[in-house]
C-alpha cells in the first residue's frame, strides 16, 4: 500500500482541484444567458430551425474524422517501429515500407475522390 500512496494522494489534489474548479466557477462567475450561448455550435455551422432530433450534419465532417484517425494510427505504430528499427533488420524495412504504400494508396484514393476538398 506504501507504494501507491503517492499515486493515491496525486489523484486526490488531482479531483479537488478539478472539482473545486468547477464549484468556483459556479458560484462566483457571471450568470449572463442569452440565446446564442444556450445553442449548440457545430463547428461553424450556423443552427437551422429544425425539430429536436431530426438535425442533419454533413458528411465531410465524418470523413475527416476517419481519415484522422486512419493517419494517427498509422503514426501509432511508427513510432515503436522507429525506436526498435536496429535490431529489426531489413525484413521490417520491408514490412514497414509495405505498411506505407497501403496507407499511401488508401490516401491517393481519398485525395482523387475529393475527401479533401471543402468546397
Amino acid at each position: 500500500m506504501n507504494l501507491y500512496l503517492p499515486i493515491l494522494v496525486l489523484g486526490a489534489i488531482a479531483a479537488a482541484f478539478a472539482i473545486g474548479s468547477v464549484g468556483i466557477a459556479l458560484v462566483i462567475g457571471p450568470r449572463r444567458y442569452n440565446r446564442a450561448k444556450l445553442e449548440a455550435y457545430e463547428c461553424g455551422i450556423e443552427p437551422a430551425v429544425q425539430p429536436v432530433g431530426m438535425g442533419r450534419f454533413p458528411i465531410k465532417f465524418y470523413l475527416t474524422a476517419m481519415l484522422f484517425i486512419v493517419f494517427d494510427i498509422e503514426i501509432v505504430f511508427l513510432y515503436p517501429w522507429a525506436v526498435t528499427f536496429d535490431s529489426l533488420g531489413t525484413f521490417a524495412l520491408v514490412e514497414m515500407g509495405l505498411f506505407m504504400a497501403t496507407v499511401f494508396v488508401a490516401y491517393a484514393y481519398v485525395w482523387r475522390r475529393g475527401g479533401l476538398d471543402w468546397d
